[in-house]
Parts: C-alpha cells; structure tokens; sequence
C-alpha cells in the first residue's frame, strides 16, 4: 500500500482524487487530509478515508471540526503551521491541490518529504518553478502533474528525448466566451463567467478559464515543467476539450493524448505512478465523436496569452507578480468591483511595475512570497486610484 496525503481535498481535484481512492482502497493509505473552509465535507472525507492526520487550513474552523469528529481518534488540528507540519510527514505520495498561492508552500514542504509529488496546484511552478524543481532533485522527489494538459504532455514526452521536441501544444476549451464578441464582454458577470461548457470546477478556476489567465498560466507552467522556450510553446482553442494536449518532434510527427473531459484520469495516472491502474471513467466513441476541432487564440479578446509570454521573458519572480495580480484582480472582479476586461490591465500595470523593479534572482521561499505581497499591494493601490479618479 502507498501512503499518500492530499492537500486541498474538499476541492474539485482533491474530491475526484478521493473517489479515486475509495476504489483503490487496498492500494492506498491515507495518512492527511487537509480542507480549506468546507468542514462539514471534510469530516465527511475522514469518516470514510480514515487518515491519521486532518487539517483544517481556516484556524477558526477548527473547533467546530472537532466537534463533527469528536467520535473519531484523529489528529485533527488548523491553521498554517498546521498545513505545513502535515506536508512534512513523509509520504509515498502527497497530491497537492491546494488552490492558489495559498498551496505554493506546501508544495515547497511535501517535494521534500514525498516520493512522489502529485501537483495540480500550477501556482507552485508559476510562482517558484526553479526553486521546487531544485528542491525535487535534491530530495530524489519525481514531480507529475495533474493538470490534464502537463499530464498529457508528459505523457507524450514517455521515452522521449526532450533536445527532439519541436513544439508543445497545449489544447484548452476556449471557455463559456469562446463565441462572445469583445464589445460584449464588457458587462459579463462572475455567474456567466464561471459557467464552464465543458469541465466541472471550481468558481475560481471556471473564471480564469473563461478570461484566459488559466491557460496562460499553464503556458508558464509547461515553460518550467519541461525546460522549453515559450518560443516553442502553442496555445489553441479546442472547444471539444478531447485532445488535452500535443507534443510534436522534429520529424514532423506529433504525439496527442486523448481522454473524456474528467480530471480524474490524469489525477488516476499521477497518483498511481508510473503504474496505470483501471479507472472508472468514460471511454470514448469516436464514432459520436465525429469531428475535432480547433481554432486560434483571438489575442485582443484574451490578453493573458501574451502577458504571460511577458512574464517568462523577464524572468526571476515575473511569474509570482503574475499570478499575485491574477489573484487579486479575480478577487475585485468576483467582488463585483471591477469588469470582466479590467483584470487585463491590472496584471499588465503589475508587469511594468516589476520590470522596473526585477528581481534577477531567487532561492527561497520567503523571496517568492516578498514578492507575492508586494505585486498585491500594487494591484490595490493601482485600483484605489483609479477608483479615486
């Protein structure tokens, strides 16, 4: 039996990684549990997992947990600290799916604790890609992700050698405004914008999908996850969401990876690494399926492309600032205190503003989160005086 922990499980990802596990429960031994705010699904998840450890990320929740599990003899406590003490518990596998900077520590601890870590939090090779990926190879920690399409590409990349690749792909929906005018964008709302056509997520998540910032995201993560210049990297529009990603060679040849749209398989294939165990999801009929399609990116409708390129090119912490007023941004927007096209220019005002205040270098975390705060404090002050305006 494996041990494993997962971080984030009452999240979209965690609660498919713990389906996932009731079905394997001879294969796996659950030893943490950690949630956000949701207690009541979370003790839920205990009752049936039996972890040794469960962690409640919200300090001032814990009481009330401890109460729904005052019948049970874990070791329930909250907070921070508390997160990072269960990531440092030695694991075969820790699955990271804290969403946000929030997992970016986390992630940090369990590469040095785990055999294998499990990541769908992207925000940890966005925002300290280099230095995760160091601490990975001096703690002998394999890194797979979960996210659908870098668990496409590394799949494609099995027995590959990487000095061959010609191009990556990367596939993604095109999300509820796929079809939507700019001039119509201007007035949409966080419930329209977190209505994703395709894949069942969180509202964070369904929102970064629908402006873009999801994918460019993972362009700056497949850039660090795999070594290759964003140069190389392709970003288009697949509203069938099949095709999760492709990877083409120098030859000419290109490698696709198909799958239903359901994150389990992916979640499936990196906790079961590098084994591949049957998963009960769909298979497809490529009959039903009939056509594929694929369309390109209209870049002055979503800017987060070519933001993101920015970041990777200015290097050092570019990619902290960009998520920080990512987040922030979605934060005013979901608040309803800025538009849906708003969230473009404040992570651009933020990338400026890092440009003329670059940070070359990094090697450790307390710099990544320096630098998270500060580009928070810049999105805000930017905000507050255009409102003051």
């Amino acid at each position: 039996m494996k041990d494993i922990s997962i971080f984030g499980s009452t999240g979209s990802i965690g609660s498919n990684a713990v389906k996932l596990i009731l079905n394997q429960k001879d294969d796996f031994n659950v030893v943490a549990l950690t949630g956000g705010k949701n207690i009541t699904k979370l003790a839920e998840q205990a009752i049936l997992l039996k972890p040794k450890y469960v962690v409640i990320a919200d300090h001032k929740l814990l009481p009330d947990l401890i109460d729904l599990l005052k019948d049970y003899e874990f070791i329930i406590s909250g907070g921070k600290e508390a997160l990072l003490q269960a990531a440092s518990i030695p694991v075969a596998v820790a699955l990271q799916a804290i969403v946000g900077f929030a997992g970016v520590e986390c992630s940090i601890v369990s590469a040095k604790c785990s055999k294998i870590l499990a990541l769908a939090n992207k925000e940890s090779l966005v925002c300290a890609g280099s230095l995760l990926k160091q601490i990975c190879i001096d703690n002998n920690t394999t890194l797979i992700p979960v996210d659908s399409e870098h668990s496409a590409i590394f799949q494609c990349l099995s027995g590959e050698n990487i000095n061959t690749v010609d191009r990556i792909i990367l596939t993604g929906s095109g999300g509820p405004f796929l079809n939507t005018n700019l001039s119509d964008l201007l007035d949409v709302t966080p419930e329209q914008a977190a209505n994703h056509p395709n894949w069942n997520m969180g509202k964070r998540i369904s929102i970064d999908s629908a402006s873009m910032f999801n994918k460019a995201m993972e362009l700056i993560e497949t850039y660090e996850l795999f070594d290759i210049s964003a140069g190389k990297i392709e970003v288009l529009v697949h509203p069938e969401s099949i095709i999760h990603s492709m990877v083409g060679f120098i030859d000419g040849a290109i490698i696709a990876q198909l799958g239903p749209a359901d994150m389990a398989g992916a979640i499936g294939f990196a906790i079961n690494y590098p084994n591949r165990e049957k998963l009960a999801i769909e298979r497809l009929d490529f009959v039903k399926l009939k056509r594929l399609n694929f369309i390109e990116i209209d870049h002055n409708k979503f800017p987060a492309i070519n933001l993101a390129i920015d970041a990777i090119e200015l290097g050092g912490l570019a990619g902290t600032a960009f998520n920080a007023a990512k987040e922030q941004t979605l934060d005013l927007f979901i608040e309803g205190k800025i538009k849906f096209l708003d969230m473009f220019k404040f992570v651009e005002i933020a990338l400026v503003e890092y440009k003329n205040n670059k940070t070359d270098h990094y090697s450790n975390i307390e710099q990544v989160i320096c630098q998270d705060q500060h580009t928070r404090n810049v999105v805000y002050k930017a905000f507050e005086s255009l409102t003051h305006d």
